[in-house]
């Protein structure tokens, strides 16, 4: 049974299937648009330009979690 931690309020969450947690990794739509509130005002913020070897990096990553057709 997977279980998520939220990363606003920390609680647990136990479910059956994926599809029941709606919000992850959050616990609910208010931890989600709190997380969103922090992006916007800022609080979140990327903390140095991004890099061309990075972006090279994160398309070898993305490419590996596809499934192959």
């Amino acid at each position: 049974m997977p279980t998520y931690i939220c990363p606003i309020c920390t609680r647990a969450l136990s479910v059956e299937r994926r599809d029941d947690a709606p919000f992850r990794p959050f616990c609910s739509e208010r931890c989600k648009l709190v997380d969103l509130g922090r992006w916007l005002d800022g609080t979140y913020r990327i903390s140095e330009p991004i890099k061309r070897g990075d972006l090279d990096e994160l398309e070898e990553l993305d490419g590996q979690r596809r499934p192959p057709d």
